[in-house]
């Protein structure tokens, strides 16, 4: 099981970048598919990046390609999500997940670790 604390998110305006950060704790870490999800009100959590457990390979969605950037530390145990160029649809609250074993593009079901959530909230 990895334990998982967020920080980074708060208020910015439309064009302007948040970095998110990911602290873990726990044993399997470097072995886990790491997500960063977003969801709104009333809506399922959307894969916004995940990154595997090595090799860099990465998958972003759609939505945020070209914009944002995941990395890891595995020795830190660490997952960083870099936003730039935010937009108000941007905003949401993002929640950092691992999984075991997952494929990048796996939805929230395939995640069972998950941290508490961090708002970011971009103004127009």
């Amino acid at each position: 099981q990895v334990r998982l604390v967020e920080s980074g998110g708060g208020l910015v305006e439309a064009g302007g970048s948040l970095t998110l950060s990911c602290a873990a704790s726990g044993r399997t870490f470097s072995q886990s598919t790491m997500g960063w999800f977003r969801q709104d009100p009333g809506e399922e959590r959307k894969l916004v990046a995940s990154i595997a457990w090595r090799g860099g390979g990465t998958f972003y969605a759609d939505s945020v390609k070209g914009r944002f950037i995941i990395s890891r530390d595995n020795a830190k145990k660490t997952v960083d999500l870099q936003m730039n160029s935010l937009k108000p649809e941007d905003t949401a609250v993002y929640y950092c997940a691992a999984a075991l074993t997952a494929p990048l593009r796996s939805g929230w079901r395939a995640y069972r670790d998950w941290g508490q959530g961090t708002q970011v909230t971009v103004s127009s």
